[in-house]
């Protein structure tokens, strides 16, 4: 008989490579910018220069947090736009200045804004080349090293990844990139505000607030001052943000991601081992409930609560409805929710189609507790089974999957 799913009464959120839940700090200090202080921060009034300095602030807050200057971050609507900045406007940089670079290297597991803004440059006649990564999810250095020459323009490698986890050997990459004078970009959405982050190293590297328990809508693109190729903006409509990226600053979002900032720089221990402790927790639970998993990827070279386990026998979308309001998490990226498609992560990394089909992805946050977890973990077991003992009900009579045991 089916298995009864706990309550859905207290929903569990454990999707915080999607989005991280609102700091209450963050969410404190942006409160007086929509309304009491509400000034557009390039106005000539004294609102305007309060709201001038409190962007400063913020600015000078999450250099601190990645060991840059305040004047090499340019604010952003989020990581995605910031992706897009350092691919397409290095490119439309390098167009302008007729340099003969014309190859972009990008590992294949990249979040999808960048493989998309990659797609767009192939369209307009760069080369572009996909970095291989192992059954592990690192990507592979001796491929990398191979294709990046002096043809090289870019190469962009994520910090970590936002459906497994898995963390990549900056530094090597750096250097590869650095000997042959390639321009350098990481996407460093993911690992900003979870793992102590220097991206001095590289010229350019993206930020997102939300993925650090900030306001959603903000994000930043680090760009070195030892950049020699400044991207060019994307679009025309003012000189804000050093000319790279128009428009009317979005001052409470921004004072949020200080906030939050400033918070994830003093938690950045507590907050690392507490989510590997919640992270080790469920899956002995998980484990302890008879569920049989895998994980995917790397386990010593994981973002700090993050886990993606593949559940054979369950389809990872049947799960994710079977939980709907009970516990929150994902098949993959949000950036693919609706699409019929595999991750390409979990491809790359020698999944097959339907081994990919039958993984989650779970983060364990700064918020969550251990009677959550506890109450998460019997919640996904009991998903799992009940979506076996339907998936057996369903198996054709006289197939061999009829005289295999049930696991249960």
């Amino acid at each position: 008989m089916p298995v009864t799913l706990y309550p859905a009464s207290s929903p569990i959120y454990l999707d915080g490579h999607a989005t991280t839940p609102l700091a209450p700090e963050a969410e404190a200090a942006m409160a007086s910018w929509w309304r009491t202080n509400a000034a557009n921060a390039h106005s000539p009034h004294g609102g305007g220069h309060r709201a001038a300095m409190a962007v400063e602030t913020a600015r000078q807050d999450i250099a601190d947090l990645i060991g840059a200057a305040p004047n090499e971050l340019i604010f952003t609507s989020g990581a995605t736009e910031a992706n897009a900045i350092a691919l397409l406007g290095t490119a439309k940089a390098a167009r302008q200045r007729n340099e003969p670079r014309r190859r972009i290297v990008i590992s294949a597991i990249e979040h999808k804004s960048v493989l998309e803004a990659a797609t767009e440059l192939a369209r307009e006649g760069f080369e572009v080349l996909h970095t291989p990564v192992g059954a592990d999810g690192v990507i592979d250095l001796e491929t990398l090293k191979a294709q990046v020459d002096h043809t090289t323009l870019l190469v962009s490698v994520m910090a970590a990844n936002n459906e497994v986890g898995v963390l990549q050997p900056l530094d090597a990459v750096v250097s590869i990139a650095r000997s042959a004078g390639a321009i350098t970009h990481t996407d460093a959405s993911q690992m900003v505000g979870k793992l102590p982050a220097d991206l001095g190293d590289f010229d350019l590297a993206s930020l997102s607030s939300h993925k650090m328990y900030g306001p959603v809508g903000v994000g930043a693109l680090f760009m070195s001052s030892a950049c020699a190729l400044r991207p060019l903006p994307l679009f025309a409509g003012g000189m804000q943000e050093q000319g790279i990226r128009p428009g009317t600053l979005p001052v409470p979002l921004i004072v949020g991601f200080g906030a939050a900032a400033r918070l994830a720089k003093g938690r950045l221990v507590s907050d690392a081992d507490a989510a590997r402790a919640m992270t080790g927790r469920l899956t002995d639970a998980l484990r302890d409930l008879g569920l049989e998993f895998e994980i995917n990827g790397s386990i010593a070279d994981r973002l700090p609560g993050s886990l993606n386990i593949r559940i054979p026998g369950c389809f990872g979308s049947s799960i994710v409805s079977r939980l709907n309001n009970s516990v929150y998490l994902s098949e993959g990226s949000a950036c693919t929710s609706g699409q019929i498609m595999e991750s390409h992560v979990l491809l790359a990394m020698g999944l097959t189609e339907a081994e990919a089909s039958e993984c989650v992805r779970i983060y364990c946050g700064r918020y969550n507790t251990e009677s959550e977890i506890d109450a998460a973990a019997s919640r996904i077991a009991a998903a799992a089974h009940e979506e076996i003992l339907a998936r057996w009900a369903k198996r054709p009579v006289g197939s061999e999957n009829e005289r295999r045991p049930l696991r249960v």
